[in-house]
Parts: C-alpha cells; sequence; structure tokens
C-alpha cells in the first residue's frame, strides 16, 4: 500500500524533512493529513463545469476543517477572453495576492482537495508550483477518502490570517500555442491529451465548439490514472502507463493538454508520482487551439 508520511516514505523524491515534519509535494493520504491538519493551509477545490456554483454549495454545506475554498474560475484562472481557452492562467501578481489572502507563505505546506479524483485539486497544486511554491500536495481519494477514514467535516469557517506569498515564477513550465503548433507532430516530442477517447477522437464535443484532437497528440485519459474508488494508481502502474503513451519520447520533451488546462494537471500530477518529471503544460489546450480556424484538427484515435 503507497503511505506517504512520517513512518513510511518510500519515494524519497515526493517526501523530504524540513524541522522535523514531513514535506508533501505530490500526495498526500488522508490519514496523514489527519495527523497534521493543524500544520497544513488546507484547500476545498471542489467544482463542476456545467453548475460552476456547485463546489460552493457543497463547501459551504460540510468541509475538511480548516479549509479555505478555491473557486475554478474566479481563484485559479483568469480572465477569459477572445484570444484564450476557457481557463486562461492566472495573472501571477493576483495570484499570489489570493494565496496571501488564504494565509499561504513560503512555509506552508499546503493541501489541496476535491471530491475524489483530483481533477480540479491538480490545477491548485500546479499553479502553486508554477509560482514557485513546492510543499504542496493533493489528498489521495479526496473528500470521499476522508469520510471513508471516519474522519469529521465542518461547517464552520476558520478564522484566517492572512500572510504574504513571494513568487518565484516558473515560465519553463508552460509552452504556448504557437509551441505546439511547431512540436505537435515531432517524433521527439509528445502532446498528451487527458479529454475521455470519445472527445479525443471527435465522436463527440459536450463543451467546445469543434470536436476532435491536436493532429500528432496521443490520448491519455485522467481517468486512466485511478483506482475505482478515485486515488491515483501505485507508481509503478502510472509509470507503465505513461511510457507506452509516451512512446519512447522522455517525459521532459513533452506536453499535456486536455479541454482548458485543468484536468492535464491531474495528469502532471500522475506523471510526478510516477517519477516522470519535466513534463510541461499546454494551459490554452483545445478550447484555445480551436480559436484560430487555420488550425489543423485531427479525428481518430491518432
Amino acid at each position: 500500500m503507497r503511505q506517504n508520511g512520517d513512518s513510511f516514505l518510500p519515494f524519497t523524491h515526493h517526501a523530504s524533512r524540513i524541522t522535523g515534519v514531513a514535506m508533501y509535494t505530490t500526495l498526500i493520504s488522508a490519514n496523514d493529513l489527519h495527523s497534521h491538519l493543524n500544520s497544513c493551509v488546507v484547500i476545498d477545490c471542489r467544482f463542476d463545469l456545467v453548475d460552476t456554483q456547485s463546489g460552493q454549495r457543497a463547501y459551504a454545506a460540510g468541509h475538511i476543517p480548516t479549509a479555505r475554498y478555491a473557486h475554478l474560475d474566479a481563484d485559479l484562472s483568469g480572465p477569459k477572453s477572445s484570444q484564450t481557452g476557457r481557463h486562461p492562467l492566472p495573472d501571477p501578481s493576483a495570484l499570489a495576492r489570493t494565496f496571501g489572502r488564504w494565509g499561504i507563505d513560503s512555509d506552508s505546506q499546503v493541501v489541496a482537495y476535491d471530491n475524489d479524483n483530483g481533477m480540479f485539486a491538480a490545477r491548485l497544486w500546479w499553479l502553486l508550483r508554477w509560482l514557485g511554491h513546492e510543499r504542496v500536495a493533493v489528498l489521495d481519494g479526496g473528500l470521499k477518502a476522508w469520510q471513508s477514514a471516519g474522519f469529521p467535516t465542518t461547517s464552520d469557517l476558520s478564522r484566517v490570517e492572512a500572510a504574504t506569498f513571494v513568487t518565484a515564477l516558473r515560465n519553463d513550465m508552460v509552452v504556448s500555442t504557437a509551441f505546439v503548433a511547431q512540436q505537435a507532430t515531432q517524433m521527439t516530442w509528445r502532446l498528451l491529451d487527458a479529454r475521455a477517447p470519445e472527445r479525443f477522437r471527435g465522436d463527440v464535443e459536450p463543451i467546445d465548439a469543434v470536436a476532435g484532437h491536436i493532429p500528432g497528440a496521443r490520448n491519455h485519459p485522467f481517468a486512466w490514472n485511478l483506482t475505482p474508488t478515485g486515488g491515483l494508481l501505485e507508481p509503478a502502474l502510472l509509470k507503465e502507463k505513461f511510457s507506452s503513451s509516451l512512446d519512447g519520447v522522455r517525459s521532459e520533451a513533452s506536453a499535456v493538454m486536455c479541454g482548458s488546462g485543468v484536468t492535464a494537471c491531474q495528469n502532471l500530477l500522475a506523471l510526478e508520482v510516477a517519477g516522470l518529471k519535466g513534463a510541461k503544460l499546454y494551459a490554452g489546450s483545445w478550447s484555445e487551439w480551436i480559436l484560430d480556424p487555420s488550425r489543423p484538427i485531427a479525428k481518430g484515435e491518432r
């Protein structure tokens, strides 16, 4: 069984020791979060792409004690424009102010969670790393794992002391649409698309105006990374799956995408858990690619 706490740290690249406290940089179990709850900044990232206020309602009804709420549209995305995808990256300065308002500083251990599969929590995980903060992890299995372990939820709001969040922006973690257009069909570079297979193939498109995928991309649905209960698979299984999708290309020479740059972050988290580092995020993703009708579109498996 994967554990990532004080007593058993099998993945030394995932956790280290700082001032006697474990530092979690990919995943944290419900048991470990419960043990360290008072020393963590916990962020509830539950969201629904169709009912965009459902996450906030769920948070108000009950959340992990001390948790703050992060809204995907208002907090974890920038303003959408005619030149961007559905969830553009926030302005780094504005995002830093948001993190500071939640009480995050350079010493904070942050834990993000959503309902179960990490598809929204991983967005916050990636954004913090983008701004240079490594001490951030996703609750493995989300709120369902917390509740299954018998731990309590509350509707009470915690008093939050604002902090100063200092950024160390890592622009090397992002690739642009222009870069993807140049590299996508190169055999030495790989673009992994996290959308469901039927959307990748172009059979259906329930969200965006155009169906299909970027020529040269490979499909690696984020659901492939999950156990039946919504946690991430063991590192060895993740590595096997990603190695097949990367098909001989190093993870450092790859990027991930989805519909709008959100669920792709769960692929990035899973890659890290698998020990495959260095993949980039195509933040604009499919919803930005299709804004220019001159960009090529493919359908089918490949």
